[in-house]
């Protein structure tokens, strides 16, 4: 199966909520393979497939036990993207099976969040989608973000900043949206403040325990 890296401004394309709403429908209740799943979205698969495995943690609530398997297959999709590559995920990564019922469950949130945002959606500052350079630049912000989520930290919001400026940045990218890029961009950077604020308060508290011991 050729499947492309970035998606080709003229190709036509369906919705984003119909080409998930497909994949929710064929997986059913089974347990579904990241396989599947790549082979079902075709053409836009990989991008899709960040897009998709962003969705979970959108939520303030940390997820345990997702946050890796799946912070690592976008990083890894998002790697090869940053260096032009064509993207590629191991075999036993394509083996990773998806917990019955997982899909329906996500959908229940996705369909509504990916609706709200088709809303907003339309090609353009296209410039910012149409660059090669910026496009593996914005692949290496999706990186960075990815291996925000590999740090299974049980505080609210480490996990949904960067998933939101991956879901952002993806739908960007699917739909030729620098509108979308932008925002992503800035929720990156709400992101990074929001982790300073945390280590400056993990630090004071530090140094509050250290002097209290001293009393």
């Amino acid at each position: 199966m050729k499947v492309r890296i970035f998606p080709v401004a003229a190709a036509p394309a369906r919705k984003l909520s119909e080409e998930l709403a497909e994949l929710r429908d064929r997986a059913g209740e089974r347990k579904v393979t990241l396989r599947e799943v790549i082979y079902t979205l075709g053409g836009r698969a990989y991008i899709l497939l960040v897009l998709l495995l962003a969705l979970p943690f959108i939520t303030p609530i940390p997820l345990p036990g997702l946050s890796v398997p799946f912070g690592l297959a976008i990083a890894l999709i998002a790697l090869r993207l940053s260096l032009g590559q064509r993207p590629w995920l191991s075999k036993n990564l394509q083996r990773k099976e998806l917990p019955a019922g997982f899909l329906r469950k996500l959908f229940a949130v996705a369909e509504k969040v990916l609706r709200f945002l088709e809303k907003f959606l339309r090609p353009r500052l296209t410039f910012l989608t149409d660059t090669p350079f910026l496009r593996q630049l914005h692949a290496l912000l999706m990186l960075i973000a990815a291996l925000a989520l590999l740090l299974p930290l049980p505080i609210p919001f480490t996990n949904s900043f960067p998933a939101w400026s991956i879901l952002l940045l993806a739908a960007g990218l699917l739909e030729r949206d620098g509108g979308f890029i932008l925002t992503g961009y800035i929720v990156f950077v709400l992101g990074v403040l929001y982790f300073v604020f945390l280590g400056e308060a993990a630090a004071h508290l530090v140094q509050e325990l250290i002097h209290w011991f001293r009393k």
